[in-house]
Formats: C-alpha cells, sequence, structure tokens
C-alpha cells in the first residue's frame, strides 16, 4: 500500500481493465485511445486501501468530484480533486463518472496511460470502416488490449487485438507473448494442451497475463 516514505503506491493497470476506444476515423484508418472505467477505479481503491478507507464526493452538479483516503498516521482524510465533462449519452452520470476518474488520476491510478503511443490502425486492418449518409467515416470494429508492458509507470510495449479480424492490429516496444511461451512449453513438456486451457479458462480473447498465468500453471503440472 504505502513504501517507508508514505507515497501511497497503486499497481499497474492489467490488460482486462484497459479499454480501447475509437477517437478519429478517415478513409485511411483510425486512431485509438485507450482509458479505464470507473468501475477498474473503485476496484483498484478496495484493493488497495479498502473499502472503508476511502471515499468520493462531488460538488458543482457532479463537475467536480473529490477522492479522499484515510491517512492513519495523520488521522485524517486526503483528497484529490479534478474536473471532468459531460458524456454523450446520459450527461449527468456521465460526467460524475469522468470527474472521479480524472481524480482517481490524481492518485496515480492508470496514470501510465498518458504514456501511450499514438495508435493507428490503418484501414486493411479495419472491417467496418464506411462513410456514413453524410459522409462522415465511421468504423465499429471492437478492439482489446492483447498485451501490455509497464515499467515506472510508462508503457514501454503494447498489442491490440481486433475482434472483428480476429487478430493483432497493432504492435509497440518490447512484448513477451505469453501465448506462444504456453504453446511451445506445453509441446516441449508433453502436456495436454486442452486440460491446460480448461483449468485456466482460457479463451481466444484472453489477456497476456491470462497466458503468462496458464503458463505458471502448466509449469506447476510439469514438476
Amino acid at each position: 500500500m504505502a513504501n517507508n516514505k508514505n507515497i501511497l503506491i497503486f499497481r499497474d493497470l492489467e490488460e482486462g481493465e484497459i479499454e480501447c476506444r475509437i477517437a478519429q476515423a478517415s478513409e485511411k484508418g483510425v486512431a485509438l485511445l485507450l482509458y479505464k472505467d470507473a468501475r477498474c477505479d473503485m476496484n483498484i481503491l478496495d484493493e488497495t486501501v479498502g473499502a472503508f478507507n476511502w471515499k468520493r464526493e462531488h460538488s458543482r452538479d457532479n463537475a467536480n468530484c473529490v477522492v479522499s483516503i484515510w491517512d492513519d498516521g495523520k488521522g485524517q482524510w486526503i483528497g484529490k480533486e479534478d474536473t471532468g465533462t459531460e458524456s454523450n449519452t446520459e450527461a449527468a452520470k456521465g460526467l460524475a463518472s469522468d470527474s472521479f476518474k480524472r481524480a482517481c488520476f490524481n492518485w496515480g491510478i492508470g496514470r501510465e496511460l498518458y504514456t501511450a503511443p499514438f495508435i493507428w490502425i490503418p484501414a486493411e486492418k479495419l472491417a467496418t470502416l464506411r462513410q456514413d449518409q453524410n459522409g462522415r467515416w465511421k468504423c465499429y470494429d471492437r478492439f482489446n488490449v492483447r498485451a501490455i508492458n509497464i515499467q515506472d509507470k510508462k508503457i514501454i510495449g503494447l498489442s491490440i487485438y481486433s475482434e472483428n479480424k480476429k487478430e493483432i492490429v497493432y504492435s509497440f516496444g518490447k512484448i513477451t507473448d505469453y501465448r506462444e511461451e504456453l504453446k511451445n512449453y506445453i509441446e516441449e513438456h508433453g502436456l495436454d494442451e486442452k486440460t491446460i486451457v480448461k483449468a485456466c479458462g482460457l479463451s481466444r480473447t484472453s489477456t497476456n497475463k491470462q497466458f503468462k498465468d496458464a503458463l505458471d500453471y502448466a509449469k506447476e503440472q510439469a514438476r
């Protein structure tokens, strides 16, 4: 939770906690943004400081949010505040959620997302890129973060998977592909792949971390 300098440390986000959003589209392709949702922030706060040791308070009709964490040493609540913006749907709810997420960024939760590279997916790797009746380019492809490598709160490796194309459509930096490592390990040690896949709940859309956990499981079975 905190080191000896009394600094609160939140863990890095995992693949399954990061979502991809299309920021812009043209006839040449789409640009993606990485983001987290409010549920992710709440889970990490519960996990790190405990459900009874943090609170959120909204003001200015949900435009501002203060996220406070209880400090035992000082015997008081320590709060950090930020302002949000309305979403395109459910404006009031979206505003409250956005101000909460921004306040959590102030605490350091998911701050590594600010270091994400420019993510561009070219048109040939898209399945649903088309113009609408007003001539604006739209894309309805679904993407997820297949693998991410974070060091010192900086993203140094990233891969993006397309649910529509069923393939990796973007790669950046240094990534350890645990999917491939698991496959090789199973072959080298003569393990039953179906048994490991079932035991670890793996699927086509499983994240790199889930395959890493499965590799650890496979190593235990091989002992």
